[in-house]
């Protein structure tokens, strides 16, 4: 019996807004700057990557190349794009185990 198998597409499963937020916010966890423009570029499919591209001001082919997982774009495309997706970054201090005081008994 021969199993025929199709690649995972995420952009799929991007229906909501509370959907890409969820999504972005789990990939910003993870510290990875390819994983990040892979997530940018799915939530850009979901959301159609031509609207995008023509909202972020750039060309359609320049933002696949861009958002792939061997794209290395510019902070600046980056933001772009965030703001292209009508999402938004908040910054929360970080929790840093490594910080926390240690209680010395004298």
């Amino acid at each position: 019996m021969d199993v025929k198998l199709s690649r995972f597409d995420a952009s799929k499963y991007l229906e909501t807004e509370e959907d890409i937020a969820a999504y972005l916010d789990i990939t910003l966890q993870e510290d990875d700057p390819q994983l990040l423009n892979v997530a940018l570029g799915n939530i850009a499919r979901a959301r159609g990557m031509t609207e995008i591209a023509k909202r972020a001001g750039v060309s359609r082919e320049s933002l696949y190349r861009a958002l792939s997982a061997d794209g290395n774009p510019s902070a600046a495309t980056v933001l772009k794009v965030i703001k292209a997706l009508g999402v938004q970054l908040h910054a929360v201090p970080a929790e840093d185990d490594s910080n926390t005081e240690t209680a010395i008994a004298l």
